[in-house]
């Protein structure tokens, strides 16, 4: 069955970019003697992702040499109310508006893997709001950034999260929660 996950990592202090929507903090942080396997075994089972634009254009600007090496064909929505350049070989498609009606075309291009929300905050909470987002897989930097792009600007209380597990890599604390409905 499809999972809509978001995948992350966030300074202690909540924030997952700095004030310049900057994320070079994140490269400093130990990730342990082999990081490659933990998110290795995440892409596994990814089928589709999405992103907001602010996202993108990091993406863009820092990393779309890597697309392909990253993400291959993995098929990609980038929420935005801009118009966007397109990274050369990636199958992206930019949209707006409600999250809902995208969740279900994500869903079926992903056939039956799950979906990756990569980032941001807010566009992770549009699709908690609607009931469509299942789980947390956050990593806890061993950082504080005073201000920034927020983790998850929504208020999901303890009745509906669910801590299903807790890892250590090198130095971020991984915590998955599961989101009741």
């Amino acid at each position: 069955m499809t999972k809509t996950q978001y995948y992350t990592a966030s300074a202690l202090d909540g924030f997952i970019a700095d004030e310049s929507n900057s994320l070079e903090w994140l490269f400093e942080v130990d990730r342990g003697s082999d990081p490659g396997d933990e998110f290795s075994a995440f892409w596994a089972g990814v089928g589709a992702m999405a992103m907001g634009a602010t996202t993108y254009e990091w993406v863009m600007e820092h990393e779309s040499a890597n697309w392909q090496k990253y993400y291959a064909d993995t098929p990609c929505w980038v929420f935005t109310h801009r118009e966007l350049a397109v990274i050369p070989g990636a199958n992206v498609s930019f949209v707006s508006g409600d999250v809902a009606p995208v969740h279900e075309e994500m869903a079926r291009a992903a056939k039956g893997r799950n979906i990756w929300l990569a980032g941001g905050g807010d566009l992770v909470g549009q699709f908690a709001d609607q009931g469509l987002l299942d789980e947390l897989l956050i990593g806890i930097a061993p950082v504080t950034l005073g201000g920034g792009a927020p983790l998850l600007p929504r208020r999901l209380t303890a009745s509906r999260l669910e801590l299903v597990d807790v890892a250590r890599q090198g130095q971020f604390a991984r915590l998955v929660y599961r989101v009741r409905k």
